[in-house]
């Protein structure tokens, strides 16, 4: 079988199932059971075509009705195919085909960081189209406040997250050391930033001449899971929060989070 037979097999599609997946849709971007004549509004096609769907997704139970009101409302197989996704839904695995992508795009280095005992760990680096010599690679951890990523997980972490981090204590279990004070102006300076341009940024720190930009990435609970961070020559990452590069970064954070679930 040749390329052009493998493309013509994966754009065939069914359109009655297209078109009654718009109802299942409809459903899920709302919270509250929709009317008949809401739902089919919201998508796209007459009350009268709508219900037939609705009645066979009714017996599959993707979707019910309440007796009373007769409002739709997602069932409990919509639920257990949501939990499934969410059990399969593997935060870094879904990260690395954006970071891979804003990496292509920009042409800049890209790193994928989680929260380790220690505090931002680097899992994956792509490198830049153009040598960038930094001292990151998977394992790192990244300073706290020092660094654009670190900063990124100081604006959406909690305090005691933060703090047992910065102590060295191993989070979720262990014994503890001494709990250091939290760097209150640090940490303000950083949650404002972040609540002004979703995002974070270090300007040449901490390796002159490089700037970042980092932006955190939320499960479907809001959870930080993990932050992206995009980094160059100053050249070619102005520091400006209005740059290419904090779009960008922030972009890729959002669809990630998108597709972890999240909506916010």
């Amino acid at each position: 079988m040749d390329d052009a037979e493998d493309t013509v097999k994966e754009q065939r599609a069914v359109q009655s199932v297209e078109v009654g997946g718009r109802l299942l849709l409809a459903l899920g971007a709302h919270t509250e059971a929709m009317t008949l004549k809401d739902l089919a509004a919201y998508a796209g096609m007459p009350p009268s075509r709508a219900h037939p769907y609705l009645v066979s997704y009714g017996r599959l139970g993707l979707v019910r009705q309440d007796a009373a009101s007769g409002r739709y409302a997602l069932g409990p197989a919509a639920l257990r195919l949501g939990l499934t996704a969410l059990q399969q839904c593997d935060p870094i695995r879904v990260a690395e085909p954006v970071a891979q992508a804003l990496a292509d795009e920009t042409g800049l280095a890209v790193a994928i960081a989680v929260w380790g005992n220690f505090g931002p760990t680097v899992i994956r680096m792509i490198d830049a189209r153009q040598p960038l010599h930094v001292a990151m690679r998977s394992g790192t951890v990244m300073s706290m406040f020092g660094t654009a990523t670190g900063r990124a997980f100081a604006a959406v972490l909690q305090d005691e997250h933060i703090a047992a981090a910065l102590s060295g204590a191993a989070l979720g279990g262990g014994r503890a050391g001494a709990r250091q004070p939290l760097p209150e102006a640090e940490l303000a300076a950083a949650r404002e930033d972040y609540a002004r341009h979703g995002c974070t940024r270090a300007i040449g720190r901490p390796i002159p001449g490089v700037n970042a930009f980092s932006s955190p990435v939320f499960d479907h609970d809001h959870v930080p899971v993990l932050v992206l961070t995009l980094l160059g020559h100053q050249d070619h990452v102005p520091a400006a929060w209005s740059s290419p590069a904090a779009s960008a970064v922030k972009r890729a954070a959002s669809e990630v989070s998108a597709r972890l679930g999240w909506c916010g």
